[in-house]
């Protein structure tokens, strides 16, 4: 599937930049510089591009400048769209190619406020009601982080400050917390962060599907292993397919990914719990829902989806059912089901269709026993 969509991307770029050249030929200043010298005309026309892709590639890298050119374009596209039907009703063509200008400001607006989305983080709430005697619990969940995306090891920390400061009873991480390029000195210094705050009852991790890395240790300088250690070192409770009773009043059931050849079914975890106590589920990949709402689980955090990321494909994760729920909270019989965008991001340093957020989740319950 990814070589599907990375061969998309490349074929799109590669359409952009031809686009995009024909568009700069309709500008006044390539007939003034270069009268009927059709070549000539052809890299004036080029030379923005080129430098625009040199310049973001270069300081965003490939990924970011793909985006960058495949947005430029589709906008082009309906701004050259617009002045064509306006030129009909006119009846009389335009003095100056304005359609041009106005796309190339379009971008920059839209992709910077893309950028302010990924890189600035929210808080999203949320109140759960239960009838299980689980009393007031605050939640803090995060997920996505990859950490050296959006912020280093230093900027997740600054990011733990402000969780701190919303008196969490426990905060979770549901996956992809780091991936294969973060770095280990960013690693321990967001897992020391994770470590100083200060909980009721505590830091619980499950994993994602980049958390252990796809290609060895050897590449980021540290394995799947390595991460468990320094969690762990740091008071930070890690759950691959295990349950923890917390306080006699709820569980918190953390999975393995769903990639993992290994993962238990559901029903499995959840064998011989308490059904009186509620239970939370940390799954990073919002796709077992009937499963999850069948083993009569009160509450299912995930994240993995980064919210859909970019508009207008927001939604293919679910149009190809890859996943069940791309944002926000969805109940179905007594299941709660909560995605996050995720703090942070992965490559793709824009968020057109989402904002980055962390999450806080009020659950409340009668008064336990």
């Amino acid at each position: 599937m990814w070589v599907l969509i990375f061969s998309a991307m490349f074929i799109a770029a590669g359409t952009a930049v031809i686009y995009l050249t024909s568009r700069f030929h309709k500008f006044a200043y390539v007939d003034k510089c270069c009268g009927d010298k059709k070549a000539v005309r052809i890299l004036l026309a080029a030379l923005p591009v080129v430098l625009v892709g040199a310049f973001t590639g270069c300081i965003l890298g490939a990924v970011n400048a793909i985006i960058i050119f495949i947005h430029w374009m589709v906008i082009w596209f309906v701004c050259d769209l617009v002045n064509n039907i306006i030129r009909k009703k006119r009846s009389t063509e335009f003095k100056r190619y304005y359609a041009g200008v106005i796309a190339i400001v379009i971008t920059v607006v839209y992709l910077a406020a893309g950028w302010y989305m990924a890189h600035h983080v929210w808080q999203t709430s949320y109140t759960i009601n239960t009838e299980k005697k689980v009393g007031n619990l605050r939640i803090v969940q995060i997920a996505d982080s990859h950490v050296g995306t959006t912020f280093d090891g230093e900027g997740f920390a600054e990011q733990m400050e402000r969780i701190q400061s919303e008196n969490p009873d426990i905060v979770v991480v549901t996956g992809d917390y780091v991936d294969d390029d973060t770095t280990k000195q960013d690693m321990i210094a967001a897992c020391k962060a994770l470590g100083d705050l200060q909980t009721t009852y505590g830091v619980y991790y499950s994993f994602g599907n980049h958390d252990k890395g796809f290609y060895g240790a050897e590449y980021r300088g540290y394995s799947g292993a390595d991460l468990i250690s320094e969690l762990e070192k740091n008071g930070v409770t890690v759950l691959q397919d295990e349950n923890v009773l917390i306080d006699n009043r709820f569980y918190i059931i953390g999975r393995q990914d769903r990639l993992e050849a290994s993962r238990m079914e559901m029903k499995e975890l959840v064998a011989g719990l308490d059904d009186d106590k509620y239970m939370i589920v940390l799954d990073h990949q919002p796709h077992d829902y009937d499963a999850q709402e069948q083993a009569g689980v009160d509450l299912v955090l995930s994240g993995h989806t980064h919210g859909g990321q970019l508009f207008p494909i927001n939604y293919v994760g679910e149009w190809t059912k890859e996943n069940e729920k791309t944002y926000g909270l969805e109940k179905r019989g007594n299941t709660n089901f909560i995605v996050t965008s995720g703090i942070s991001c992965w490559a793709i340093d824009f968020k057109t269709g989402c904002k980055s957020e962390y999450v806080m989740i009020d659950v409340e319950g009668t008064d336990k026993e």
